[in-house]
């Protein structure tokens, strides 16, 4: 993972910015990202693994498109030579100007509905982009290799994913772009003006919508602490109640089983973050608790 003399070096180089502060985003599934301060200037850089490559450009024209629909998202930053991204060993490093606010906070009842209400929007402005770099939402293997890391953990995803396919399969889902990692501190809320935005828009493929929420109730806290937020999606978004209640239960399972297949495939990378460990363990007590 770059340091910061790294970034602060390809910042100077590339983007002519010289960088009097760099701080560390609360680390999600998809990618990595930084606060950077440049004078009086604000930006964030992320940095998205060599795997999800190709979804980078789909995220930059779905920001774009979003913005064109008078949704607040980051406006990425051109290198010097024009580039877009600067590709690293680690992955594709883009920085973007920073939409205006403070980030939200998860738990607190109002964010949850500005967190909802935005996520919603999301879904409605992009139901007829499209791009070539969107992939398509696969399911977990549970066959994969770094699945043996525990011993409770292959059944686990596989109960997850015969029932997430299941669920496909039996019923009318409403599918879509995806954001993909819907955490809180990816959007924003500017208490001037009261609008609310993402940071940037990293593209999750297209799959069924009902699973961007389920990851944003896993980032809440769970289904009975996220009332607000869903109130917020179900004014906005184009899921409706009936579908949201059948299907949330699963995919949040499923989002459980995404956390605790990342926390597995990165304990046996050669640099496992410091978090993978808890991450892995707080997803083996909600996959226990919900199979009980």
């Amino acid at each position: 993972m770059p340091d910061d003399d790294l970034l602060r070096s390809v910042l100077r180089e590339l983007w002519h910015l010289t960088p009097t502060g760099i701080t560390g985003l609360p680390r999600g599934l998809m990618s990595r990202a930084w606060d950077v301060e440049a004078g009086e200037e604000r930006y964030v850089m992320r940095l998205v693994p060599p795997a999800a490559r190709q979804s980078v450009a789909a995220g930059l024209a779905a920001a774009d498109h979003l913005r064109s629909r008078g949704i607040a998202a980051g406006e990425p930053v051109r290198t010097l030579t024009g580039g877009l991204t600067l590709e690293l060993p680690e992955g594709s490093l883009t920085v973007f100007r920073r939409t205006p606010g403070r980030p939200l906070v998860g738990a607190d009842p109002v964010d949850q509905q500005w967190w909802g209400d935005r996520l919603g929007a999301v879904h409605r402005a992009l139901q007829h982009f499209d791009h070539p770099g969107l992939r398509p939402w696969n399911l977990l293997d549970p066959d994969a290799a770094h699945l043996g890391v525990e011993s409770w953990l292959r059944a686990a995803v596989a109960e997850a994913v015969t029932a997430t396919t299941r669920l496909t399969v039996t019923d009318r889902l409403t599918y879509g772009v995806l954001h993909g990692d819907p955490a809180p501190e990816g959007f924003v809320v500017d208490p001037e003006t009261g609008r609310a935005g993402l940071l940037d828009c990293p593209s999750g493929g297209t799959g069924p919508l009902v699973y961007d929420v389920a990851a944003a109730v896993v980032y809440a806290g769970g289904p009975d602490a996220s009332a607000e937020l869903i109130d917020g999606y179900l004014a906005a978004g184009p899921v409706d109640q009936d579908e949201l209640d059948a299907v949330l239960p699963v995919l949040v399972r499923f989002r459980w089983a995404v956390q605790a297949d990342w926390s597995a495939r990165s304990l046996t990378g050669d640099r496992a973050p410091g978090c993978a460990g808890e991450v892995l363990r707080r997803a083996r007590e909600a996959l226990e608790s919900d199979a009980a």
